[in-house]
């Protein structure tokens, strides 16, 4: 059964990092929770409190009214008046009759005003008035009687569940410690998790472990970088066992064609002298470029590499060649590489545009932790459909454009696996000057 994908448009939108993702797995339903919550609590709590509320209001207002019609004979009121304020905390001021003002414009949100209005029109069933907007302590209430003007002034809180923002505070707090928490918690969850992965770059790339890295965090994590580390270990023994087989064997090789350098020394001078010696310089190149690209540089620490020099010596070089060659560099020429290896790196794919074109254009462009480079020509380019091939070792195309000066087709396949080594790769394209484009793209 297939997990469940988001939307599309929700995908964009949402956080790539595991932490930011964490967050919201625990912040959404808490959030949607406390919207429930305080949606019911309004609805039921507030309202029906609200509800009780204004109705024993209105009651007592309309006990009022009973005893003003029942007892006119009293001219001002003033025990009425009297009863009111002391027993039922209301101020109340019996006027000659007057209109009514006009209605006033209702609050977009106040249930107050509804609820009260419903139950004057229920109980009393009279001409009035209400102002629940002005005074925010004091609700004023004014009911046309037959032949006076009732005005009540009543506290807010007497017919209001105005404590309902002690709740709502509540609930606010509560979430924001809780959220804290959480931010807290998943900061140390999500640590060891990032370690490992910058722990994974660094190996990628052929530096050494971070510091501050050690085997901690949940029960997963920490086997997920057991599991590194053992990985890791393997990797380096493997390469280190690699290593000493190649120096084995070239050391080896390196004996037999020296014996046969001596041999053809004792030969006199002919043409079958100088095509075995002409064959000799051939094994000889083949033989390096192999083991070039067997044994990598995987063994060679990590340090700075200034741009400019290593890009200057090509203007040398093509003045010697007659060819035409230019660079841009942008940025920190300084960068943090293996210097022998990723000098080879470009010296291979500068050398082999140089090789079949007669112009060649290098932009280096340093920017955050990530350096480009682009080597552009003018030479006959290489086809669509056989540009990953010509990274394959061994790999001879028409053009010739991945053939190294041994003819062993390995050039690019080294330069690739050099890019590779440092965690980026190279991409080939067509140039603007009509040849072929090489962008070498590593973090650096």
């Amino acid at each position: 059964m297939k997990a469940p994908r988001l939307p599309r448009w929700m995908g964009k939108f949402a956080p790539t990092g595991l932490y930011a993702r964490s967050l919201i797995i625990i912040i959404a339903p808490m959030v949607l929770l406390q919207t429930v919550v305080s949606v019911v609590f309004m609805e039921r709590h507030w309202a029906t409190v609200t509800q009780r509320l204004s109705t024993a209001v209105v009651r007592d207002i309309s006990a009022i009214i009973d005893a003003i019609e029942t007892f006119p004979q009293d001219p001002d009121f003033s025990q009425i008046t009297r009863i009111a304020r002391d027993k039922l905390d209301l101020n109340i001021l019996v006027l000659p009759p007057e209109p009514l003002p006009a209605p006033a414009p209702r609050p977009f949100f106040n249930i107050l005003d509804g609820i009260l209005s419903e139950e004057i029109t229920r109980q009393i069933d009279r001409p009035f008035w209400i102002d629940t907007v002005g005074d925010s302590r004091l609700v004023e209430i004014r009911i046309l009687l037959d032949e006076h003007m009732l005005r009540v002034y009543a506290r807010r809180n007497s017919a209001y569940a105005s404590n309902t923002h002690i709740f709502i505070v509540w609930m606010v707090g509560t979430s924001l410690v809780l959220i804290l928490i959480a931010v807290l918690f998943l900061r140390n969850q999500i640590r060891p998790i990032q370690k490992l992965a910058e722990a994974a770059e660094s190996f990628g790339r052929g530096q050494p472990l971070p510091a501050d890295f050690r085997v901690r965090g949940a029960r997963e994590v920490r086997r997920a970088a057991l599991t590194f580390l053992q990985m890791r270990d393997r990797i380096e023994r493997q390469i280190e066992q690699r290593t000493q087989m190649l120096n084995g064997v070239s050391h080896d090789l390196r004996t037999v064609l020296t014996r046969f350098r001596l041999q053809l020394a004792f030969f006199s001078d002919s043409e079958d002298r100088r095509e075995l010696e002409r064959d000799t310089d051939e094994m000889q190149r083949m033989l390096e470029g192999y083991l070039a690209f067997a044994k990598g540089e995987a063994g060679e620490e990590v340090g700075l590499l200034d741009l400019e020099p290593v890009l200057s010596k090509f203007e040398t070089e093509a003045g010697l060649k007659g060819s035409r060659f230019s660079f841009e560099l942008s940025g920190d020429p300084v960068v943090r590489v293996r210097p022998d290896g990723f000098t080879r790196l470009v010296t291979n794919v500068v050398s082999n545009a140089m090789r079949y074109g007669e112009t060649v254009r290098v932009r280096a462009r340093h920017e955050g932790r990530w350096l480009t480079i682009t080597v552009e020509d003018d030479g006959p380019g290489i086809a669509p459909e056989q540009r990953e091939d010509a990274f394959k070792p061994f790999m001879r195309l028409d053009d010739a454009r991945n053939i190294d000066d041994g003819g062993t087709g390995l050039g690019l396949a080294i330069a690739r696996d050099i890019a590779r080594s440092h965690g980026g790769d190279i991409r080939l394209s067509a140039s603007e000057l009509g040849g072929l484009k090489a962008e070498i793209r590593i973090p650096a």
